[in-house]
C-alpha cells in the first residue's frame, strides 16, 4: 500500500510513546522527563521480493549453525573473545554496572550552540516533563534561551552511552544526539585542495563573483519550504507502473548530469552566468527543470496486483532498529 506522505505544512505529530524515561541533571536540579521520537521517516520502503515468484523475503532470526529459526525471548547479548568464547550480559546486568547513568541526562557543560559543527549532529528527541516538573522544565528552557547556550549531556538509550546536546526549541525541550569525536573520519586519507586562496590560485574577480552569488541566494532559514521531491517522484512512478502495469516508460523528472566532459572548467564564465538567476529561484532553491513531452507509450501488460510493485522505505535500517531493540 502506498501511503500518502504529510505535507511540509502539516508535520507529524510527535510520539506519545515513551522511549525513555528518567531524569536532567544539572548541578543538584533533577528534571523528570521522558524521551520521544522527533522524526517521522518518509521515504518510500521498499521490501524484498523473490523476482521470480514476486513472493516476500522475510527478515528471520536464524540460528548460524542448525539454519533454524529462533524465539527473540531465546536471544541473549554477547561480547566475543578469543576463539568462541563469548561472555554474556543481560539487560539487569547492563543496567546495574551504572545505575544512575542509565536513569539520567547528565548535563557535563554549557556551550554556545555555534560551536557545535553539524558535522557531530545525528537524531534529534523531545523531550517532556513529568509528573509535576512542567515550572523546573520551564525553567532550564528559558535559562538557555535568554543565555543563548545549548546543554552537552551523556546518557545511555539501548544499552549505549550517547553524547547528546540539550537544545531549546520553542516550547520544547529537545535532546540530539552527538557523535563522539573518535567516530569521525579524519580526511586525511582523501586528496582535498590546500587551503587558502592564494594555495590554489583563485583569482579575486572569481572571489568575488563567488560571494555575490552566495549573497544572492542567501534567504532565512525556513525547514518547511524544503519538500523531499525524490520520494515524491518515487511515489509518482509507483502509482503509474501499478495503473500501466509491470512495466511502463519512465519519464525523468529533472536533467541528467553530464559528466563526460573536461575536467578543465571556465570558473568565471560559470559564475558569470549563475549570477542574476535568484528570480528563477524560489526562496534560494533552484525549479526542477519541466519535464519533456513525450509520444513514446507504454506496451500494456497484464497489470500487477499494487501491493506486490508498492511497498513501504529503507528497510536495512528497519532491520538494524530491530537488532536494536532485541
Amino acid at each position: 500500500m502506498v501511503t500518502k506522505k504529510a505535507e511540509a505544512s502539516d508535520p507529524p505529530k510527535s510520539s506519545s510513546r515513551a522511549i525513555w524515561k528518567g531524569a536532567i541533571s544539572f548541578g543538584l536540579v533533577h528534571v523528570p522527563v521522558s524521551l520521544h521520537s522527533a522524526t517521522d521517516e518518509q521515504e518510500v520502503d521498499f521490501d524484498w521480493l523473490d523476482k521470480r515468484t514476486m513472493d516476500p523475503v522475510g527478515y528471520k532470526r536464524i540460528n548460524k549453525r542448525t539454519g533454524k529459526e529462533i524465539d527473540k525471548d531465546h536471544i541473549v547479548k554477547g561480547v566475543k573473545l578469543e576463539g568462541d568464547t563469548y561472555v554474556v550480559l543481560s539487560d539487569d546486568e547492563i543496567k546495574a554496572a551504572y545505575p544512575k547513568r542509565t536513569q539520567t541526562i547528565a548535563i557535563e557543560t554549557f556551550v554556545k550552540a555555534t560551536d557545535v559543527s553539524f558535522v557531530y549532529t545525528e537524531r534529534p528527541y523531545y523531550l517532556a516533563p513529568e509528573g509535576k516538573a512542567d515550572r523546573v522544565y520551564a525553567l532550564l528552557r528559558e535559562a538557555l534561551t535568554e543565555g543563548g547556550v545549548i546543554g552537552i549531556a551523556r546518557f545511555v538509550l539501548h544499552n549505549k552511552e550517547h553524547l547528546a546536546a540539550l537544545i531549546p526549541a520553542g516550547p520544547a525541550l529537545m535532546l540530539g544526539t552527538l557523535r563522539w569525536a573518535n567516530e569521525i573520519r579524519s580526511p586525511d586519507a582523501l586528496n582535498l585542495p590546500k587551503e587558502g586562496v592564494t594555495a590554489n590560485s583563485l583569482k579575486p574577480a572569481e572571489l568575488k563573483m563567488a560571494l555575490q552569488l552566495i549573497a544572492e541566494m542567501t534567504s532565512a532559514w525556513k525547514p518547511a519550504q524544503f519538500k523531499d521531491d525524490f520520494t515524491s517522484a518515487i511515489r509518482a512512478l509507483i502509482q503509474k507502473k501499478a495503473k500501466a502495469g509491470k512495466t511502463a516508460t519512465v519519464e525523468p523528472f529533472e536533467e541528467a548530469l553530464d559528466l563526460s566532459g573536461s575536467n578543465v572548467i571556465d570558473l568565471s564564465e560559470l559564475l558569470r552566468q549563475s549570477l542574476g538567476t535568484k528570480s528563477k529561484r524560489k526562496g534560494g532553491v533552484a525549479e526542477a527543470p519541466a519535464k519533456k513531452a513525450t509520444t513514446k507509450k507504454p506496451t500494456p501488460k497484464k497489470a500487477e496486483p499494487a501491493k506486490k510493485i508498492a511497498s513501504s522505505a529503507n528497510r536495512e535500517n528497519r532491520e538494524n532498529r530491530a537488532k536494536r531493540a532485541a
